[in-house]
């Protein structure tokens, strides 16, 4: 395993160690039986299978399509690389998770995210195996590697990671800075830039009656910039009381971890209030 790999697993048990202590990070409120696997699963799968075969792939078909341009961007400077990622890798990334709330099938593979009814690092990478599978950043990511800039993506994604793994923790750590007058000007500036717990929680967010939650927005990763540049940003500075999506039926194991090889049998005129702006299940 490379690494970086290693780094942010030692990111996500540091942020899980805390929530140990703090908030019980074995025992969430309302946290079901197959919680725990769909996370353990799909956490353990992205890390040993579907990442690494992505990498693979892309690198056997540039070898096979493109050989002239294996390392070809390896002589880039750092600060000429940084935004080929934060474009191809993290503004992809917001593209498809927005997407994802806006196309049926596509919030049937991301809803496995949002099933939770509690925050935690544990979400980090809760997903639908198929979802990491058809991800476009994890493969334009895996194409930028194969260009030469492995070097670079090691360092980007450890610190990625680090913003995401904090944004999805129950443990928030931007509230007690919010209430440092002197440091008012820079925490404007950083929840404008980075995910924070208070902009991230609010897309986790239960009831579209709670006024601080926003799950038909919010859906930046790294860069909550493209939120703010794209329309989609709301900033309250306070947590909702209650997490998952209103109106949204119990999903088996199996739906949760692949769908639609486990389709869901229910009713084709429900709509979930502002998860989805069409019939999950529906054709796009």
């Amino acid at each position: 395993m490379p690494t970086e790999n290693w780094v942010v697993i030692a990111i996500y048990l540091g942020f899980g160690l805390i929530e140990l202590v703090r908030s019980n990070l074995l025992r969430k409120a309302e946290q079901s039986r197959d919680d725990a696997i769909v996370e353990t699963v799909s956490t353990l799968l992205l890390f040993t299978v579907t990442q690494p075969l992505i990498i693979v792939a892309v690198n056997r078909l540039g070898l096979s399509l493109f050989p002239a341009w294996q390392g070809a961007l390896a002589g880039l400077r750092w600060y000429v690389a940084l935004p080929l990622f934060l474009v191809c890798e993290d503004m992809m990334q917001y593209w498809w998770h927005r997407a994802s709330h806006s196309v049926g099938w596509l919030y049937n593979l991301h809803r496995a995210h949002h099933n939770a009814r509690y925050m935690s690092v544990r979400l980090t990478y809760r997903n639908n195996i198929i979802y990491y599978v058809l991800m476009p950043s994890l493969w334009f990511a895996a194409a930028l590697i194969y260009l030469g800039l492995g070097w670079f993506y090691a360092g980007y994604l450890v610190v990625k990671m680090l913003v995401i793994i904090g944004a999805h923790s129950d443990v928030a750590w931007d509230a007690p800075l919010y209430r440092i007058g002197w440091l008012a000007p820079v925490m404007w500036l950083v929840e404008r830039t980075i995910s924070t717990p208070a902009t991230h929680h609010a897309h986790h967010g239960r009831h579209l009656s709670d006024p601080a939650v926003h799950y038909k927005g919010n859906f930046g990763n790294l860069l909550f910039l493209w939120d703010v540049l794209f329309g989609t940003a709301r900033i309250t500075r306070h947590y909702p009381q209650s997490y998952g999506v209103e109106n949204l039926p119990d999903a088996t194991l199996g739906q949760q971890l692949l769908w639609p090889i486990f389709p869901e049998n229910r009713d084709p005129d429900l709509r979930i209030e502002g998860a989805v702006t069409r019939t999950p299940g529906a054709a796009a």
